[in-house]
């Protein structure tokens, strides 16, 4: 289905995917049990259209030893959809000229995003802005410094609607265009305490998430939706951010996509400063003022409107070549963890071609996935 089927004009509500649609037979091959994006990607690439994929789908499960498997009712995804109409949301898929341009080239972008509010704010260039959430006087008052000037320059300002930092970036953005990236459903208010910042931003702004309506955010969804922050933006810039945050989970995804990563310093004994401090010291660029980002990224031209690319074709590999990468990625891997990008650049091989191995392997029980992105062997 072509977006225009589904987006008849700016001024009409989106027309919903049907369940004799491609776009709906994706959506319900999404949100089946044990389907990841990285699983979702390979059986399309395997089966061609996700209608053939869900015929397939139980099979492949029980060649995985799930014996009961069942894929996503249709009604569970059209209770989705209803809910997302209810709630005035887009959904946009991959490759629809709404899509994000900027998020369509990382590794593990989202097949599918509900947005609410203007859809305009995604062609536009972006800087994301991060920090801790029980943040500082002075930091609160540099994220805004910020984001206004930022705003003022052309960029949108995007961060994850949570207190502190995101919350002052959000607000000072509202005025020139700012994203709310959200780790639960894009319907649901978190934290409440933002709950009147978030119908702002819908209003002049625009709130999106990968996940269905309605879901409400836990611990493992802010990893995820922290790669979509640093995903949409040419650059990531942390205010404040501990040693051990979400902010500088959101810094290394950035690193990892191949995005600038910029910090604001901070004072040796505030703990809330050590994780700036820490980046700085590893190479990322200094920030004192908007002035330093412009001069990292240039200001941007106020006709420059990125088009979402075709989505990407993966090319097969021989079986030969799946067999070789099998034990390459077993030889490196051992009982003590390791993170899955650190895996990747070790193995010098694309990600689009290592992530469909991982997921074999962890289907036969050869290796174990851990919190926070962490890869082990089976003994």
């Amino acid at each position: 289905m072509t977006d225009k089927e589904h987006y008849p004009s700016s001024t009409h509500p989106p027309l919903p995917p049907t369940p004799e649609d491609e776009q709906f037979a994706r959506l319900r091959l999404l949100r089946s049990r044990r389907v990841g994006i990285a699983t979702y990607k390979r059986l399309l690439i395997e089966h061609g259209t996700a209608q053939n994929a869900l015929a397939a789908l139980p099979e492949v499960a029980r060649a995985a030893g799930v014996s009961d498997y069942t894929i996503c009712p249709e009604a569970v995804v059209q209770a989705e959809l209803r809910n997302g109409r209810a709630a005035g949301a887009r959904l946009v898929a991959f490759g629809d000229h709404h899509y994000p341009s900027t998020l369509s080239e990382i590794d593990d972008a989202p097949p599918f995003l509900w947005v609410l509010g203007d859809c305009a704010l995604l062609a536009r260039p972006m800087v994301s802005l991060v920090g801790a959430r029980n943040a500082s006087s002075l930091g609160t008052r540099m994220a805004k410094s910020l984001a206004r000037d930022l705003g003022d320059a052309g960029y949108v300002v995007v961060s994850g609607l949570a207190r502190g930092i995101d919350a002052a970036a959000h607000n000072a953005a509202l005025p020139t265009g700012t994203i709310a990236v959200q780790a639960g459903g894009v319907d649901v208010m978190y934290p409440a305490e933002n709950t009147d910042l978030a119908h702002a931003i819908a209003k002049s702004g625009l709130r999106l998430s990968e996940q269905p309506m309605g879901l409400q955010p836990f611990a493992r969804h802010f990893p995820s939706r922290n790669r979509i922050i640093s995903g949409l933006a040419r650059a990531t810039v942390v205010v404040e951010a501990a040693a051990k945050s979400g902010s500088l989970i959101t810094a290394r995804d950035a690193l990892d996509q191949g995005r600038d990563v910029l910090a604001v310093p901070g004072h040796p004994f505030d703990a809330r400063a050590s994780g700036c401090n820490m980046l700085l010291r590893d190479g990322a660029t200094l920030i004192r003022s908007a002035a330093d980002v412009l001069e990292v990224l240039g200001t941007p031209s106020q006709t420059e409107l990125p088009l979402a690319p075709a989505a990407a074709s993966v090319k097969k590999r021989s079986l030969q070549d799946h067999a070789a990468l099998h034990s390459q990625i077993l030889a490196r891997l051992g009982p003590s963890p390791i993170a899955e990008d650190q895996l990747i650049r070790d193995l010098r091989a694309p990600a689009a071609a290592v992530a469909p191995v991982l997921v074999d392997l962890e289907l036969d029980g050869q290796i174990a996935r851990q919190a926070g992105g962490l890869l082990c062997k089976v003994d």
